[in-house]
């Protein structure tokens, strides 16, 4: 029984996923504000309220903060993984290639966001000012680099448009506005509505299976709470909009990493991250590795897949999601 509530949960969020990605994309037609944007912060944020909710939801009724935390990090893993499936499915050229190469701030910006968390899981026992009350130091800092990176990519955003003539075609002149808003509305609800019945099954699927809080939080809830990112970016892909699904996927791992903040506010029992188990450190080190790794690959603009069906890094990012989970079940479940 269990596993048939987590199919249906999973099948609500691909459901609103596909409709996420069609009404976000008439959304950055409609407001003129350019698909990156859209993409990075407005659809992210959709995209990545099922981890928000999780992981409140982990703290504050579960009680379980490697569980909240593992969902965080272990989605920034898959939600990279989902570029090697954007680009085995993009035909002939690599897919990182066609993309804005003003992408790389943003992944380096995701990057940068992991490596403080990992750094305050480190120091979190070292240093106890770093619990300054309600919410930690590093959550503090975490949440500001957020706003700052956020805000930098709209400024960017905003002049790459002044200086870009407007598209001669409107794909959705015949949507009206309100009609627009108003299905991306009832997609999101759907979203958050299946993310918080994640969180009580996926501590379900725990206590049931034993592998622990940190094991199903990275892998189980991770890969399920990342299906709307997942269904959104190959549904852009399929509309042609590439920068959308690159932005989303690259915007909901900022967020993932920005969520610690609100999650450390709700734990109530002092600073989360001295809480969690080490064994994050090993997913952390593998997000901020293939992060990197499209770093690289937007940066050099091949035009030829090496291995025909896929480019270089697809391959990689690949091997190393699954090294890293075969690492972080090794290291010992639950602790």
């Amino acid at each position: 029984m269990i596993w048939f509530k987590f199919v249906i949960c999973l099948a609500i969020i691909l459901f609103a996923g596909t409709k996420l990605a069609r009404y976000g994309d008439a959304i950055a037609e409609k407001t003129r504000l350019g698909r990156i944007w859209v993409g990075l912060v407005l659809v992210a944020l959709i995209t990545t309220m099922p981890e928000l909710v999780t992981s409140i939801s982990s703290v504050a009724l579960v009680h379980s903060a490697d569980l909240a935390l593992g969902t965080l990090l272990g989605s920034c893993c898959f939600n990279l993984s989902i570029l090697a499936v954007l680009d085995i499915l993009h035909s002939r050229t690599p897919v990182l290639s066609v993309a804005s190469p003003r992408h790389v701030i943003t992944a380096g910006w995701g990057a940068l966001l992991i490596a403080v968390a990992a750094a305050g899981i480190i120091a979190a026992g070292k240093f106890p000012f770093l619990d300054s009350g309600w919410v930690g130091i590093p959550s503090i800092v975490i949440i500001i680099l957020y706003l700052l990176g956020a805000w930098w990519a709209f400024r960017r955003e905003r002049r790459q448009g002044s200086q870009v003539a407007p598209a001669t075609s409107l794909q959705y002149d015949m949507y009206p506005t309100k009609m627009v808003w108003l299905r991306f509305t009832l997609a999101s609800v759907a979203v958050i509505g299946a993310g918080i019945w994640l969180a009580f099954i996926g501590d379900e699927i725990s206590r049931t299976t034993g592998w622990g809080g940190t094991f199903v939080g990275t892998l189980f809830l991770a890969v399920t709470t990342s299906a709307p990112e997942l269904v959104v970016a190959i549904s852009a892909l399929r509309m042609g909009a590439i920068d959308l699904a690159v932005a989303n996927i690259l915007g909901a791992n900022m967020l993932n990493i920005a969520i610690i903040a609100p999650i450390d506010l709700a734990y109530g029992q002092g600073f989360i991250l001295s809480a969690v188990s080490r064994s994050h450190l090993i997913i952390a080190a593998v997000a901020v590795t293939m992060s990197f790794l499209v770093i690289i690959g937007l940066g050099f603009r091949q035009r030829r897949k090496i291995f025909r069906v896929a480019s270089w890094y697809a391959p990689a990012l690949i091997v190393l999601y699954i090294l890293g989970a075969y690492a972080l079940f090794n290291s010992g479940i639950g602790l």
